[in-house]
């Protein structure tokens, strides 16, 4: 479905992507997983038309979007949950799910997805008319998730969804990430939570400044050794 090939990204002077190349299977989850810095954020962003990309293809259903402008490629089906929410804070919850569907014109459709986002997310709905800003941050990431899927995306790119969670919210981000997958969605996630990260992918990707250093399905990178010992022995 998503396919990065030979990917370089700069900020000023430094070399944040130094040619990666990877793979998103379609129905899939995938997750890239690194120290800070490694450069998995500037990928999504990348992908997402939110940085320049100085070299490298970016092919999503077999079209070329390496320069396509992000309104485009939302509307192409590729959506990103930012990491830090981004809700807007101001706006009722109602109101940013709407500004989910900001691309579509279907109301009766539009309707029915807020609906399944209420089913999804029962506590969304008795908070339906709070100001986002309000809402605490478990119940902000169900709103940043179910904002996303107002888009309808075919893929759906999570960055550190479990970022300043509590352990009993971590695992039931990781819940609604194996349900929303379970209905057909194709995942792109990066999560500092690398053992929970391998233990839902299908395929994983190891980053170490810019370069994919590892590869291979998610649960037999979590038992490999080097990957252990980098990356999984201080996660909870």
């Amino acid at each position: 479905m998503l396919k990065v090939e030979n990917l370089h990204v700069y900020y000023g002077g430094i070399h944040a992507l130094k040619g990666i190349t990877l793979e998103v299977p379609e129905n899939k989850i995938v997750t890239l997983v690194g120290a800070n810095g490694a450069g998995k954020s500037t990928t999504l962003r990348a992908i997402s038309g939110l940085v320049t990309t100085a070299e490298g293809k970016i092919t999503f259903r077999g079209e070329d979007i390496t320069r396509t402008k992000t309104a485009e490629i939302v509307k192409k089906g590729i959506t990103l949950v930012p990491e830090g929410r981004r809700i807007f804070a101001n706006l009722t919850v109602l109101e940013n799910l709407n500004m989910g569907a900001y691309a579509r014109n279907d109301k009766d459709g539009i309707k029915k997805d807020i609906n399944n986002i209420y089913e999804m997310f029962p506590r969304l709905k008795e908070r339906e008319w709070q100001a986002a800003g309000t809402l605490s941050g478990g119940e902000q990431q169900m709103l940043a998730i179910g904002r996303a899927l107002m888009s309808r995306p075919a893929l759906l790119m999570m960055d550190e969804p479990s970022l300043g969670l509590a352990p009993l919210l971590v695992k039931e981000v990781f819940k609604i990430i194996k349900d929303i997958y379970s209905k057909g969605m194709t995942i792109l996630l990066i999560e500092q939570n690398a053992t929970a990260a391998l233990q839902v992918a299908d395929y994983g990707y190891v980053l170490e400044t810019g370069n994919i250093v590892l590869q291979g399905p998610g649960k037999e990178l979590a038992a490999n050794e080097e990957v252990k010992k980098a990356y999984l022995g201080k996660v909870q």
